[in-house]
């Protein structure tokens, strides 16, 4: 569930996907693991939250993994 009423909002997907966009917009292009140590070093976020995020950003359009391997946000 993207914004749930029981838990708190910080633990949500769509929170921790805004998190995943803020260090995209610092840099546009990265490698999945340099992402995630970047989120990580200013959040404590887990690589399954991460991923979950970044599963969800790519089923709205928001961010893809292009055929190199790179994070980048969609224009």
């Amino acid at each position: 569930m993207l914004l749930p009423d029981n838990i708190h909002p910080t633990l949500s997907i769509y929170y921790n996907g805004s998190l995943v966009i803020k260090e995209l917009k610092l840099k546009a292009k990265q490698q999945v693991f340099e992402l995630y140590q970047e989120v990580k070093a200013n959040n404590d976020m887990s690589f399954s939250t991460f991923i979950l995020s970044l599963d969800w950003l790519y089923l709205i359009d928001v961010a893809k993994v292009n055929k190199d391997g790179w994070v980048e946000l969609c224009s």
